[in-house]
């Protein structure tokens, strides 16, 4: 029985963005019901946003398979996870002056919008947790991906003490529980990105490809959706756009027109809330059909633009497919 979220939406999401979220939302759980999985990505800075409260119950209930995000992301619902009671709310952070901002850097809080991230109880924390790993993988001439190195603090309880939000709620913790396979490009460019580069110049880590990027990420990600097809066919739900979107759809024609397996089908689902905008040349805000002259899509994927703020729509559908 279907619960008063998914009531709502189903009597009152009948016309424009509305009607594509609930559009959206029923051929994601035709595309599941079929037995298919699906591949979410994140961009932006959704995991500061707590989407793990939702997301993370998707995990669980077998209704997300895979996941391509920034490195952002990835460490800042792990921060959330430790340091929640230390983050700080700034709702009018549209009238900050240039000198309240360094007023919140001398304190050592890095703001996202309206949410301050403690640095020393958030990220030195888990630099101070990841930091073990990365020098005894290294010692060891062993390679992990940033998330397996994730992984690995959740599991080995050396950040549980500081756990400051119920696990539940961490998307991170539930993908950790599943194994669940995850891409995440372009990572260097993230605080803990930054904090290994430290590292490798310092000297604590002696050789820089301790931590698996880039490439590998890309053949692993190969690899994942040429098996995985095999069995299943494979959609694409994108929250936000840049590298967490662009990097994972590319695979499908890299596997066609590079590799010549031409036998692995395309993405059989594709959904994307943006708002970006697709008349300044954005990858980020182009329509679905621009996809098919890519190799990446086909006529007939059942294909979905919402043009909205993910942090409203993400926990709506994610509810609405949870039947909440």
């Amino acid at each position: 029985m279907s619960g008063p979220i998914t009531q709502f939406i189903q009597h009152h999401y009948r016309h424009f963005n509305a009607a594509a979220l609930r559009a959206a939302a029923d051929d994601y759980i035709k595309h599941l019901e079929r037995g298919n999985k699906m591949l979410v990505t994140l961009a932006g800075a959704m995991s500061t946003a707590e989407l793990g409260i939702s997301l993370a119950e998707m995990i669980r209930q077998g209704k997300v398979h895979a996941i391509s995000c920034t490195g952002a992301n990835l460490e800042e619902d792990i921060f959330n996870l430790v340091a929640h009671d230390h983050y700080e709310r700034v709702p009018n952070y549209r009238y900050l002056s240039a000198a309240d901002e360094k007023v919140l850097l001398d304190r050592h809080m890095n703001r996202v919008t309206d949410t301050c991230i403690p640095e020393g109880e958030a990220m030195r924390r888990i630099e101070t947790a990841v930091l073990k790993h990365w020098v005894d993988k290294d010692r060891q001439g062993k390679r992990l991906f940033p998330h397996e190195f994730m992984y690995e603090i959740l599991r080995d309880g050396s950040i549980k003490e500081f756990y400051q939000i119920d696990p539940k709620d961490s998307w991170m913790v539930a993908a950790a529980e599943k194994n669940l396979p995850m891409f995440v490009p372009g990572w260097e460019d993230a605080t803990l990105g930054n904090m290994y580069a430290g590292h490798c110049i310092s000297g604590d880590v002696k050789n820089v490809h301790t931590v698996r990027t880039g490439i590998e990420y890309m053949i692993e990600l190969a690899d994942y959706y040429t098996k995985t097809s095999e069995k299943s066919s494979i959609g694409f739900f994108q929250i936000g756009g840049g590298i967490a979107g662009d990097f994972p759809i590319c695979v499908v024609p890299m596997l066609h027109q590079d590799l010549q397996r031409t036998s692995v089908p395309l993405w059989s689902y594709f959904c994307q809330i943006s708002d970006s905008t697709t008349s300044y040349g954005s990858y980020s805000g182009a329509v679905p059909n621009e996809k098919i002259t890519w190799g990446k899509l086909g006529v007939d994927t059942p294909s979905h633009v919402i043009e909205s703020d993910a942090s409203i729509v993400a926990p709506l559908m994610f509810a609405y497919i949870l039947g909440w």
